[in-house]
């Protein structure tokens, strides 16, 4: 706890940073603070609905202040306070405060925060659970059934207290979904064509992990009737993004610098939300397998880009602290062809980094030629 730097938890709605935000309050109160010095404001309850703006947040602290000495604030959803970064530099600059903060919009938060408070803020990502955080919170054992539950019902933290069956979770996804598309996306974007953005949800849904141009979807969706540009198309895939709903994953030539601008691919943040929109269907398990190790290897750091070596494609290519690593996602190799496909690209690769084929074959964990075969849970596990 750093009263000179703010900070900020980012992430999706519903992944936990409100509870870290409560765990910060208990830490702080450990650590000698007076549990009537903390000053929490959360945007979501209606009791701090009058709070609009900078200066109604300002009044609301400076009230408080008056009647108690106030040493830790914790904001929630701060992102929902206009030119709330107004606000944050005046008391960073008051030298009072230990702040804490949450958002849930990339855009506004990088934005707003790089423009006035240059220095003086530190952003946290925060994502959903990971498998080995799942396993803990359900209180299950690593195996096939668990890995299972974690792919198709996805790791957000409040599954805990539900039933995990198709018609409890994915009724509850489905609500998060749409608190995600009309608070953070048509409110604040002053979306009209809603129809169309739940189509466009659905799109990249069932194509997650396909190569995506704006191009490609507005034909398609010309072709169900709906006639939308492919720059509103960008808009509104950034808009998504800029929610934390989906992540944008750029193509990169591997052995050069090249970053294509098209042909991107996107995952979801959380497996189970994807699963919620368009249906959880065994046919598509090698989407999922690859939107949980995309989020995973995210979580744990690492910058991800899709790999281009000719005409070869490689799923991940991952670089943390000038480190790298490449790694293929297939959900079985039943044979020789699969096995050439998978291994094949890796191979072509001429350098001396880790590779990693990923799968959920019942295997021992193996390899050759300095690729390594690995099961995905042990995957998941090995790398935090």
């Amino acid at each position: 706890m750093n009263k000179d730097i703010i900070k900020v938890l980012v992430g999706q709605r519903r992944v936990g940073k409100s509870y870290l935000l409560f765990q910060i309050m208990d830490e702080l109160i450990r650590e000698g603070t007076k549990k009537d010095a903390i000053l929490y404001i959360n945007k979501e309850l209606h009791e701090f609905e009058p709070i609009r703006d900078y200066h109604g947040l300002l009044s609301y602290i400076n009230k408080r202040a008056k009647k108690q000495k106030i040493t830790a604030l914790l904001i929630d959803e701060i992102q929902d306070i206009a030119q709330f970064e107004k606000a944050l530099r005046d008391l960073q600059a008051s030298g009072r405060y230990d702040i804490y903060c949450s958002g849930s919009n990339a855009d506004l938060l990088s934005g707003e925060l790089a423009t006035n408070l240059s220095g003086r803020y530190v952003e946290i990502d925060v994502y959903s659970l990971s498998y080995p955080e799942f396993l803990l919170f359900h209180k299950l054992d690593n195996n096939e059934d668990s890995f299972m539950k974690y792919m198709k019902y996805g790791g957000l933290p409040y599954l805990v207290n539900l039933d995990l069956n198709d018609m409890v979770v994915y009724d509850y996804l489905r609500s998060i979904n749409n608190t995600i598309l009309f608070k953070d996306v048509v409110a604040r974007y002053n979306i009209r064509s809603i129809a169309f953005l739940e189509r466009l949800v659905e799109y990249i849904a069932d194509n997650t992990g396909s190569l995506v141009s704006a191009k490609k979807v507005s034909d398609f969706l010309k072709s169900q009737k709906t006639n939308i540009s492919p720059n509103i198309v960008l808009n509104y895939l950034s808009f998504l993004s800029n929610a934390f709903l989906i992540f944008k994953v750029r193509r990169s030539e591997i052995g050069g610098k090249r970053i294509f601008e098209i042909n991107e691919k996107y995952y979801f943040e959380d497996s189970g939300l994807r699963n919620a929109i368009v249906g959880y269907k065994p046919s598509d398990i090698n989407k999922m397998l690859e939107n949980i190790v995309y989020m995973h290897l995210r979580a744990s750091g690492y910058t991800v880009t899709v790999g281009q070596l000719g005409s070869k494609e490689i799923d991940f290519v991952c670089e943390k602290r000038g480190e790298r690593l490449y790694v293929q996602v297939a959900y079985l190799i039943p044979d020789e062809k699969a096995h050439a496909r998978e291994f094949g690209n890796l191979l072509q690769i001429r350098d001396n980094y880790p590779k990693f084929v990923v799968s959920m074959d019942k295997m021992i964990e193996g390899g050759e030629k300095g690729i390594t075969l690995i099961h995905i849970t042990q995957f998941l596990k090995r790398f935090l």
